[in-house]
């Protein structure tokens, strides 16, 4: 049986959450390889709301889920997590949840550059989350990082503790602040220790495990592909790569173990925070999708902005990330519109582009090329085959695969796990 690897194919928020949900309840693990606490999943589970940043979605099922090396880890946002969920029912123990060793820590000194550093940009803010992702990635590459291993060894740090507070104490004396406070720091690393510790373990020896027995593994990205540190609207961008090729790094398994490659892909596009946007409706239309949509960040809550779909930049996002096939979400947000637009290509200084250039002020100016199309007065809500969709979105999805050159593999039709269409299985290829 293949293992899948889910990504978001936008600027993320594309409803992975429910996608992963659905998926997990058929998988054996559940792994996270990149990201943080910036990652917003809701899952709705019949009457339930599970809300997620950390934690990968099979949690809720009671699959084995892990979090992979690529992944930067709030201790303290990892036991709020945990505390919240096990509230709701969830249960949560070292047989179906586990933390690699080797994943680095976001710390309080993290957070507060992540803030220091987005106050003084003013106009030129990047749109961060402020907890701490960025600068946690600088001190991993900078190799500096204090990892969840170091936990075990908190009385031989000096060393490491001397080269991370050099960098910080420097930086936080060009924003006039003092410096690190290392006994806080070191006394707040001892209090929550013994807690990360309990989950913590070379996950890569367990997946080898899991994988060798012929086990379905589930690998969750975050964000979206537009949002990767290479691929996307950089510098608006996250800290880490959220590509598909990261789930054989970020987790510790090889390349070949990342199986059916399913991106995530709203049925128009939304973004969160700053960067380029070249199908954004700041109009009713705009605001119409965000209602209906209910368009506000899990993590943040913050409004996102709302557009067409951008078919450029999803079948971009599917070469770039070698995308098998791709789960179509919230396609009855678009119920009701007599008129629907699709973003065919882009001119730009007088010449037609059938991509995103690299350049932020490029990326900045692109003109959108629309498709018109009829949209449909029925609803699609809950539909669970083709049989309950109307002609008219039938023709859009068609469409859409063609100008991304990716086949659909599902279609969510609102937030309720059952209500998917299934038309092609990831896990069976």
């Amino acid at each position: 049986m293949a293992n899948v690897t889910v990504i978001g194919a936008q600027w993320g928020d594309e409803g992975k959450g429910k996608i992963v949900d659905w998926l997990a309840s058929r998988a054996d693990a559940v792994v996270r390889f990149q990201g943080g606490h910036n990652a917003g999943h809701t899952l709705v589970v019949g009457d339930q709301v599970y809300k997620l940043s950390l934690l990968p979605s099979g949690i809720v099922t009671g699959t084995l889920s892990i979090i992979g090396n690529g992944v930067v880890l709030d201790p303290w946002h990892l036991k709020a997590e945990i505390e919240k969920l096990e509230g709701q029912g969830v249960v949560i123990n070292t047989e179906n949840f586990a933390i690699a060793d080797n994943c680095p820590l976001i710390l309080p000194i993290h957070r507060d550059l992540d803030g220091l550093r987005e106050t003084a940009a003013g106009s030129g803010k990047i749109g961060t989350t402020g907890r701490g992702i960025g600068p946690a990635y600088e001190d991993k590459v900078g190799r500096r990082a204090i990892r969840v291993c170091d936990l075990a060894h908190l009385d031989a740090l000096d060393s490491q503790l001397d080269r991370l507070c050099a960098h910080h104490d420097a930086l936080r004396a060009g924003f006039g602040e003092p410096p690190v406070d290392r006994r806080r720091l070191l006394d707040d690393l001892k209090e929550i220790a013994p807690y990360v510790l309990q989950y913590a373990q070379p996950v890569w020896k367990r997946l080898k495990k899991v994988r060798k027995a012929g086990a379905r593994v589930l690998f969750e990205g975050a964000q979206g592909v537009l949002l990767d540190v290479d691929h996307g609207t950089y510098p608006f961008v996250t800290s880490s790569n959220t590509v598909s090729g990261t789930a054989a790094s970020g987790s510790g398994l090889g390349p070949n173990a990342t199986g059916f490659v399913l991106g995530i892909v709203k049925a128009y596009t939304t973004r969160v925070g700053s960067g380029p946007f070249p199908t954004e409706l700041e109009d009713e239309v705009g605001q119409r999708l965000g209602e209906r949509g209910h368009e506000f960040g899990t993590v943040t809550g913050r409004k996102r902005r709302c557009g067409w779909f951008d078919a450029v930049i999803v079948r971009q996002s599917c070469a770039v990330s070698g995308v098998t096939g791709i789960a179509l979400t919230k396609l009855d947000v678009l119920d009701g519109f007599e008129t629907i637009k699709i973003c065919t290509g882009y001119r730009l200084n007088g010449k037609i582009l059938d991509y995103l250039p690299s350049h932020s002020a490029d990326q900045a100016n692109v003109e959108p090329i629309y498709e018109d199309m009829p949209g449909w007065q029925e609803t699609t809500a809950g539909a669970r085959s083709w049989a309950d969709l109307p002609a008219q979105a039938i023709k859009y999805v068609q469409r859409i695969q063609e100008l991304i050159e990716t086949p659909v593999a599902l279609v969510s039709t609102s937030p309720e796990r059952e209500d998917t269409i299934l038309v092609r299985d990831p896990f069976a290829d």
